[in-house]
């Protein structure tokens, strides 16, 4: 076993020299990943970045395309055989077709690789000529992200945080019923153990859908091939005695084989191998549901930059060696429910949500920004006046009965603090103010040639993820 190990960490380290070598001297390759908390919008933002990318029209931010240096973007095959590819025809066709519609969301990992044929600036593009620029873009879910925190837990201590999360909320009503039946230091019997697993995945669904952002483990939201395997079929128990052969001892077992069989091998494999991260956040849907889900969105930040921080245990320690994220964009979507009048106090709420976890993350000189953004606009701005007082709004298509409305969601204050804190003192809800969000769809649109999808900010978000290296 030692030996394989060593063998595999070998060929591992001799793959990525030559790719770096090869990169480095050749063709230079940037690796984009792309992930989100539930509902933020991922595919919706790959396909419109994708497509804004090859029809510049719309990119006036983006400094290589506003000085004419991009002389050709264009798909081709990824380098990764084993990985599906992300579907942007059939994602672009449903966000722009005469019967828009948003397109599926993200269930597994996906690629996709973009290349660009770029004219240097400065003197260096009278010397050298075009070259030609990578951008593969990965695709995976956010929730496997916030996996990464369980590396550093054992059994009885996620067990311990879990519950103390769950204790009063009413989405865990039926787990907490099932458990309060399970005798964790009884002789191991599978059907109580998957009618356990069941319950504890109902209920992180329900918290997810609730606006809940801690829902791990993650693969119970998105089991894929696993769906039923015994790596996936445990949840967590309160402390005490679990001898050798009790069902407490079998559930520890399993959840250390999930981290050892499920969430190593994604970090290993693809996380440690990206160079620029994009995070998106539903930060209007979290102030939405209330101050316990903001201040649960706060946390969950701070695990995913967390995950940014390879000095926090042996194994990142290990596949980061000679690698790091250069890049981390932390992106409100959703910015077109709002009037643009009030995009910068979103802005500031997101930074606030991420200020904590960055003043204590050494990210080893990796650059981060916040930026509110909207992948494909699905509004127009608008103003009404109500009761003597003129409301900056939006208009837009409901999606749940195709009605044109006018929206006005509710004044965010300038100062972040006044949704913080009560989040952090475990409000149960706003005392001065309710945010609503309503569900817009896409509305049919007329591009031009040349023309991507309209959007909000998606060229200033290249220019900070890409335009250095373009």
């Amino acid at each position: 076993m030692i030996i394989g190990n060593l063998a595999d960490g070998l060929t591992r380290g001799v793959e990525t020299t030559v790719n770096t070598v090869s990169e480095a001297f050749f063709e230079p390759v940037i690796r984009l990943g792309v992930t989100g908390l539930s509902r933020s919008g991922k595919t919706i933002f790959i396909t419109s970045l994708v497509a804004n990318l090859i029809n510049r029209g719309r990119m006036p931010a983006l400094r290589a395309s506003a000085e004419g240096r991009i002389l050709a973007a264009w798909l081709q095959p990824q380098p990764d055989d084993t990985v599906p590819r992300f579907d942007y025809e059939t994602h672009l066709a449903a966000m722009t077709g005469p019967d828009a519609a948003w397109p599926q969301g993200t269930t597994g990992i996906s690629e996709l690789r973009l290349s660009f044929r770029v004219r240097p600036g400065g003197l260096l593009g009278g010397v050298t000529g075009p070259k030609t620029l990578h951008l593969d873009i990965v695709d995976y879910p956010g929730e496997w992200l916030l996996d990464l925190g369980l590396l550093e837990k054992d059994f009885e201590t996620w067990s311990r945080e879990t519950l103390n999360r769950l204790e009063n909320r009413q989405e865990a009503e039926e787990f907490r019923a099932v458990l309060a039946r399970t005798d964790g230091s009884a002789k191991l019997d599978e059907v109580a153990a998957k009618m356990l697993a069941d319950a504890f995945s109902g209920y992180l669904h329900a918290a997810r859908d609730s606006g809940f952002s801690d829902c791990t483990p993650g693969r119970f939201l998105l089991p894929g091939d696993l769906r039923g395997s015994p790596v996936l079929t445990f949840a967590p128990l309160p402390e005490g005695s679990h001898p050798r052969g009790s069902l407490g001892r079998e559930l520890a077992r399993r959840f250390e084989a999930y981290k050892r069989q499920v969430v190593k091998p994604f970090f290993r494999d693809h996380f440690a191998r990206i160079d620029r991260q994009v995070v998106l956040v539903d930060v209007l849907g979290a102030i939405h549901a209330g101050p316990k889900a903001v201040e649960d969105m706060r946390h969950a930040l701070s695990d995913i930059l967390g995950a940014f921080r390879p000095g926090r245990n042996a194994f990142l320690r290990q596949i980061f060696l000679g690698k790091r994220v250069e890049k981390i964009l932390f992106a409100a979507t959703k910015a077109d429910h709002l009037h643009h009048s009030q995009h910068a106090q979103m802005t500031a709420i997101s930074e606030a949500l991420l200020a904590d976890a960055k003043s204590r993350a050494d990210f080893a000189g990796a650059e981060t920004a916040a930026m509110s953004i909207a992948a494909l606009r699905a509004t127009t701005e608008d103003q009404i006046e109500r009761d003597g007082r003129v409301l900056d709004t939006v208009r837009g298509v409901l999606q749940e009965n195709g009605k044109l409305a006018a929206f006005y969601p509710g004044r965010l204050p300038d100062d972040p603090a006044r949704l913080l804190t009560p989040a952090r003192q475990g409000e149960y809800q706003w005392l001065e103010a309710e945010y609503e969000v309503m569900s817009f769809a896409p509305q049919p649109m007329d591009l031009k040639p040349g023309d991507g999808p309209p959007h909000i900010r998606i060229d200033r978000a290249a220019e900070f993820l890409i335009g250095d290296r373009l």
